[in-house]
């Protein structure tokens, strides 16, 4: 069994630890909790069986609002829509302890590793989607005043039915000294930006010619300031491309803005700890993998996800996460992801969250000969 190292988020009281199913660590059941237990719910409050809120476009609804110390241990939703991509049109937020600014903020679907904004059905130590369209959240989140999560409509229709089940604990002490807050940022790239139009076999001259030593164009997964650690990432990809697309190397800059403390691998498949192009099969397991897999083709769709919970990469003042687009960027295809860190607040402001219509995945064509990693929409494929 795995021993997770969370010990510095919490009191070594409140968090004293078992291995649990699948790995995953859960309070010592056979010690007295220190804590009481709560459950913030869409349940009709009259006891009737209208159990969710509806959401008409523009609102933001509190799903949370609580005062510390406490940490939320799970997070329940699902979602009836008739919208299009609603998955990408609502938006999650978490703030803790007062702050103005999100300490979480991402497109629910993508919060929840589903970046193409359509539902599929995968499992994780994390986060997970069950059967059907339950969208569930394990990871640990400490706050020492105050803790509000919303949830905002940004599309342009109503969400007919919004379920919900937050829980949480309550203690009547204070946290560790130094507790480290729970953080997770959207990024997106539609279209990266590559230099080559075209795409061969990896030994091919045209693509091995160039090297990437400085990471100055990779896709960036999350940027942040202060005293932390990594510990995960989910990422979808749309190819606009034929081709393979995971010839990317993981970058890591820690604590130097300018050098890469960690450069290079042998793929993005295999920092996703997969290999020889996933095997053309989806596969889930509680800390990598990759849930939906496609073809070598422009169009096609793949997600994917590691969690670093065996060995969460500490920063004492700054990271950036990256990842090149096809090998030393060459390739144009469309990215979505989600990163999630532990750190002290304050936080590094977030990127602005790109418009509702920007988020929506849509395909693009890569511009010809001279007009390498330039696109153009490619309409009729995904409805704004």
């Amino acid at each position: 069994m795995r021993w997770l190292a969370w010990t510095a988020l919490l009191t070594a009281s409140a968090w004293a630890q078992m291995p649990g199913q699948n790995g995953m660590q859960w309070p010592d059941i056979t010690q007295e909790q220190d804590y009481t237990w709560h459950l913030a719910s869409s349940a009709e409050p009259t006891g009737a069986n209208a159990d969710y809120r509806t959401l008409t476009p523009g609102v933001t609804l509190t799903v949370l609002d609580d005062d510390g110390p406490g940490m939320v241990s799970h997070i329940w939703f699902t979602i009836g829509s008739p919208e299009p991509y609603h998955l990408k049109r609502i938006v999650l937020r978490m703030y803790w302890d007062g702050e103005e600014t999100p300490s979480v903020e991402a497109p629910i679907g993508d919060f929840f590793g589903l970046g193409l904004g359509e539902y599929y059905t995968w499992n994780s130590e994390m986060l997970s989607v069950g059967n059907s369209r339950a969208l569930n959240c394990f990871f640990p989140m400490p706050y020492q005043h105050h803790a509000r999560i919303t949830v905002t409509n940004e599309g342009k229709m109503t969400v007919s039915n919004l379920y919900y089940n937050i829980e949480y604990r309550k203690y009547a002490h204070p946290l560790r000294a130094g507790a480290l807050y729970f953080h997770a940022q959207y990024r997106q790239a539609q279209p990266n930006h590559g230099w080559t139009n075209q795409w061969y076999e990896n030994g091919d001259p045209l693509v091995n010619y160039k090297r990437n030593l400085d990471g100055k164009d990779n896709y960036v997964w999350f940027e942040a300031k202060g005293r932390g650690q990594f510990v995960g990432v989910t990422m979808s990809v749309l190819q606009n491309q034929d081709g393979w697309w995971g010839e990317g190397d993981p970058m890591f800059f820690i604590d130097d803005e300018k050098a890469p403390m960690v450069q290079g691998g042998t793929g993005s498949e295999d920092y996703f700890l997969g290999a020889w192009d996933f095997g053309g099969a989806p596969f889930s397991f509680p800390l990598y993998g990759a849930p939906v897999v496609g073809k070598e083709l422009a169009g096609e769709r793949w997600s994917v996800y590691r969690f670093h919970l065996d060995s969460p990469i500490p920063f004492t003042k700054y990271m950036k996460a990256t990842i090149e687009h096809g090998h030393a960027n060459a390739r144009s295809d469309n990215y979505y992801s989600v990163a999630y860190w532990y750190q002290t607040e304050p936080h590094m402001p977030f990127p602005p969250l790109p418009s509702m219509d920007d988020r929506i995945p849509t395909l693009e064509i890569v511009g010809g000969p001279g007009n390498a990693g330039a696109g153009r929409p490619q309409t009729g494929l995904s409805p704004k």
